[in-house]
């Protein structure tokens, strides 16, 4: 079942931090099935706390995204977002285009 990796930037801390996590983390693709649906675009807070920006990944299954997340190279660039910003992160199950639930 397909999921999704919710990444939410609340604050940036210190930049540089991030500009090293902005080069890093596209490396953490290779030989990972992600496919962007939304990438720190125009956003329109509906309710709760305002956030500077947001991400959502999808991957063929909870597993896939765990694989990425947990990779080497996706830990290598995590450090940076972690020391560069204030973030949440999350993975959520998606539902097959059939459900009618």
């Amino acid at each position: 079942m397909t999921a999704f990796v919710v990444l939410i930037r609340e604050e940036t801390t210190n930049p540089a931090d991030l500009d090293q996590y902005r080069e890093k983390a596209p490396l953490a693709r290779d030989g990972h099935a992600i496919t962007p649906v939304a990438f720190y675009g125009t956003q329109e807070i509906l309710e709760g706390p305002d956030f500077e920006g947001a991400a959502i990944l999808r991957f063929p299954t909870m597993e896939e995204a765990r694989a990425w997340y947990h990779s080497p190279a996706y830990e290598t660039a995590r450090q940076y977002r972690q020391k560069g910003s204030i973030s949440r992160v999350f993975i959520i199950e998606g539902i097959d285009a059939g459900c009618s639930s």
